[in-house]
């Protein structure tokens, strides 16, 4: 018989877990845990050499921890998913485990500093080179393509410019190449984007940011075919270890609970403040992908429910001009990350992309006068009022 099929809203509370499997308990329980035993010898080594299913040592697998991944790979839509211990954690094992020596990376014009960061890394360590490209058209991405590239790395919307990514017409030029496509979809969580639904084949989140929504974890995912997530959870997150813990685990369980519920908040109060914000005299340029005249607009509408929680604007003036705005706000918390449920702005510039060199930073659109704002679920009036009073004070 054909398992029922639920939808988004439902799965994000009941996908992965079965509560007569754990007692009856309503909420998937915490195993805080370092170590299980085995009832015998002959299981014990049955279990280490992969011939019998179960736990064995919670850096190679968890019950809390499998009850997250086991939800996060429905609602992305995959096979499976693997937790990590941060956003970066998940970045690096998926681009250690697509390359080698010698290869080459090709990546969306923009990304987020440590991502960077890593790529110069794998650079100057491993010979493994990187572009990165605006993927506005096929001829362009096509031009790009080397012979030995291995990836194609995608954050869309791209952080903090905005800028989208046709993500299917990216994955049918890689398709026919044989080249996997991976989707960082942080800005966007499986309740907006599912980019695996679009050809694409691995997805990565940084699930410090929606998929918690309460600021208190700081944890990554990756979500793909069964396949790849097996090889990845045998090799680089096994042997590097950047596994997530149970309570982590369950803390994230917890948010998904509510994450449609909080993201159409989110995206309802941005709507509200970049309709607020578009015309301020003080503002130089606002970007938002829900705005009508964005230039990616018809991409928005294309792949993504909703146009997302985030938008960035430019203050007419000096990186100083920026920087007094942001400290005359009083309910915004001067803050990275986002999908918190305050409200956060932070200065990409000297913060997220500080580790970015200047002149590279400028290519991306990232200018000394640009803000990102996390809009949180605030009343949206309240986050307006605060704006315009820092504006009024600059």
């Amino acid at each position: 018989m054909e398992e029922k099929q639920y939808r988004f809203e439902t799965e994000a509370i009941h996908a992965g877990y079965q509560s007569e499997e754990h007692q009856g308990s309503l909420v998937p329980p915490l195993y805080q845990t370092s170590t299980f035993s085995f009832p015998s010898a002959e299981q014990g080594e049955n279990r280490f050499a992969g011939l019998e299913a179960g736990y064995v040592y919670t850096r190679l697998g968890n019950p809390t921890v499998k009850i997250l991944e086991e939800r996060m790979a429905a609602l992305e839509k995959g096979e499976a998913a693997l937790a990590f211990s941060s956003g970066m954690a998940a970045v690096s094992a998926v681009l250690m485990s697509l390359t080698k020596t010698g290869d080459h990376i090709l990546c969306s014009k923009g990304v987020y500093g440590c991502t960077f960061g890593l790529l110069q890394l794998l650079k100057k360590k491993y010979e493994i080179d990187h572009d990165f490209s605006l993927m506005k058209d096929t001829q362009a991405i096509e031009e790009q393509i080397r012979p030995n590239t291995t990836c194609i790395y995608i954050e869309t919307p791209i952080n903090p410019t905005m800028q989208l990514v046709d993500l299917e017409m990216v994955a049918q030029i890689a398709n026919e190449k044989g080249i996997p496509v991976v989707v960082d979809n942080t800005f966007c969580s499986p309740y907006l984007q599912t980019p695996l639904t679009l050809g694409c084949e691995v997805v990565i989140h940084s699930a410090t940011k929606y998929i918690c929504g309460h600021g208190d974890v700081i944890a990554g995912l990756v979500i793909g075919k069964k396949e790849f997530i097996h090889n990845v959870s045998r090799t680089t997150q096994k042997d590097i270890g950047g596994t997530m813990s149970p309570f982590d685990a369950w803390l994230l369980l917890r948010g998904l609970k509510t994450l449609p519920i909080r993201m159409d908040r989110h995206c309802e109060n941005t709507e509200k403040l970049f309709e607020f914000l578009k015309n301020h005299p003080k503002i130089e340029q606002i970007y938002f992908p829900g705005d009508p005249s964005h230039p990616d607009y018809f991409i928005m509408k294309k792949q993504m429910m909703q146009p997302s929680g985030l938008l960035s604007f430019t203050i007419k003036g000096t990186k100083k001009t920026a920087q007094m705005f942001m400290n005359q706000l009083k309910l915004i918390k001067l803050a990275v990350s986002l999908g918190d449920a305050e409200t956060l702005i932070q200065h990409p510039a000297s913060m997220t992309h500080a580790v970015i060199p200047k002149q590279e930073r400028e290519k991306m659109g990232i200018d000394d006068s640009l803000l990102r704002l996390s809009v949180g679920l605030e009343a949206w009036e309240d986050i307006a009022e605060d704006l315009e009073q820092a504006l009024h004070n600059i």
